[in-house]
């Protein structure tokens, strides 16, 4: 079985959760399909991976129209495939033109929807639109939808209720234990600033309003001035959202020592040794469909602090493998909580009583880690996934 996997992300060109997915999917899955993976970016030199660049629209052109012209010519590149199988709004109409085209399945994987991200109209303007548009056309129309959580397929039923159940399957994000794991080495820490024989309050994520950094900056005015708060930040969204996250941070450090900020995507070995030495790993996304960091961060036997939200208790197990902090969000698809202070105050606790027993986080990051490898690999995914290819192509 031929099956074309459509995707924004691929390595070395990866900058979130969805493209760690499709590059360990990827992997997986090419021991079970004829596998060809369409990307954008810069050519790629691994066989059967093909890459498409943007055309150029002349100054102005709104970054969504960027995205479909790419799609086009992604779809040109499916002809002769059996399937496809897109990964985000960013490859869906790339998936919907080829099952137009040639009759042929489309199978959705979402990573995230879009009306659950109002910020992003800060991002494209009316090119958010445009991506919910495509979205909501790739999801009704596809053959399957593949969520990472079942909080990921609640969400899809209840902002799509077009989309039949029956079509909807859970395949949790994974983690490749023999990858991630425990590196007591330095070398990153010392480099980037950190010490290694002070507690760790760790962030990692992108700039982004829906990963909770300004709330985490908030809070760290009230964890333990003992701890350093390293905070590993990803592209930001928008200018406004970086601003806002630099003004927060400085005010922070006008405060307090120990506040170590890294800008960029960190190479493998430096966020395992980050991870590793960590006394705390903290993720307070406002929305998260699955969160793999937190995956990674349990691979590495850290323990967990992080948001009582979408996918997140499906991976975190509260006063087992970490603490899920609870909170009351606004229904407007923002996830704002409807108490800044109290969620604030709620996880900064969470970070505290932590740091106030490392025995109990030793023995919730060695829980976690046993957790991970025994319920979260990636061939286990890249298997369901296989099921739901082979179950769309029974029903053709």
């Amino acid at each position: 079985m031929r099956v074309d996997l459509l995707t924004k992300e691929y390595p070395p060109e990866i900058y979130g959760g969805a493209g760690v997915h499709v590059a360990e999917l990827a992997r997986e899955m090419r021991e079970l399909v004829d596998l060809r993976v369409r990307c954008f970016g810069a050519p790629r030199d691994e066989g059967g991976v093909f890459a498409y660049q943007e055309p150029r629209l002349g100054e102005g052109a709104n970054p969504a129209l960027l995205t479909l012209g790419a799609n086009v010519a992604m779809a040109a590149g499916c002809a002769g495939a059996e399937l496809v199988h897109s990964h985000t709004w960013y490859a869906n109409a790339a998936g919907e033109l080829a099952r137009t085209l040639y009759g042929i399945p489309h199978v959705v994987t979402t990573h995230s929807l879009e009306p659950l991200r109002p910020w992003k109209a800060e991002q494209l303007g009316g090119g958010y639109a445009l991506s919910s548009r495509v979205e909501r056309t790739a999801l009704e129309n596809a053959d399957a939808v593949v969520a990472v959580s079942g909080a990921m397929r609640d969400d899809v039923l209840r902002v799509y209720p077009a989309v039949d159940p029956a079509r909807v399957h859970v395949v949790h994000n994974g983690i490749d234990t023999s990858v991630h794991g425990p590196d007591s080495g330095t070398d990153a820490l010392l480099r980037h600033g950190v010490d290694p024989g002070r507690p760790i309050v760790l962030f990692v994520g992108r700039v982004t309003r829906q990963k909770g950094l300004p709330q985490l900056l908030r809070a760290a005015f009230d964890i333990d001035p003992g701890a350093q708060l390293v905070l590993c930040c990803g592209q930001a969204d928008t200018p406004e959202i970086a601003a806002e996250t630099a003004v927060l941070a400085d005010e922070l450090r006008d405060r307090r020592g120990g506040v170590v900020r890294i800008d960029g995507m960190l190479d493998a070995r430096s966020l395992r040794q980050l991870l590793t030495h960590a006394s705390v790993f903290v993720c307070p996304s406002l929305y998260e469909p699955m969160g793999i960091v937190n995956l990674e961060a349990m691979a590495c036997g850290t323990a967990v602090v992080a948001t009582a939200t979408g996918g997140i208790p499906e991976v975190v197990v509260d006063g087992e493998t970490g603490l899920l902090v609870p909170i009351e969000q606004e229904r407007d698809g923002t996830g704002t909580p409807l108490d800044e202070k109290r969620f604030a105050a709620d996880l900064a606790a969470a970070v505290n009583r932590l740091l106030a027993e490392p025995e109990s986080a030793r023995a919730m990051g060695a829980a976690g880690r046993a957790r991970a490898e025994r319920r979260f690999g990636w061939d286990l995914a890249a298997k369901r996934v296989h099921e739901v290819y082979q179950e769309v192509l029974a029903r053709r």
